[in-house]
């Protein structure tokens, strides 16, 4: 069995791998969800898929580890996704 990640920084550098993979292989729908203000709803089942793979890497007994899988979200789609015509910003 892998070791599981237990440093924060790290941790932070997969969710954002996790979430980058996802938003590569889903572009479309990061662009309609930006643009229709449903990005959560459009990829709950991958994003959810991403976060359950990355608790299987990442040791449970991290500070916040759900935390940092979601600001990799706001990093990696939300704030890329800027040059996307949307109402919300």
């Amino acid at each position: 069995m892998p070791r599981l990640v237990d440093n924060p920084d790290l941790a932070f550098r997969l969710a954002r791998a996790i979430v980058s993979d996802i938003a590569l292989y889903n572009q479309d729908k990061v662009a309609s969800g930006i643009r229709n203000d449903n990005l959560f709803d459009v990829l709950a089942e991958e994003l959810e898929e991403g976060r359950e793979h990355f608790h299987t890497r990442v040791s449970p007994d991290l500070t916040h580890r759900d935390h940092l899988y979601d600001r990799a979200i706001v990093d990696v789609m939300v704030k890329q996704a800027g040059k996307i015509e949307s109402a919300i910003w």
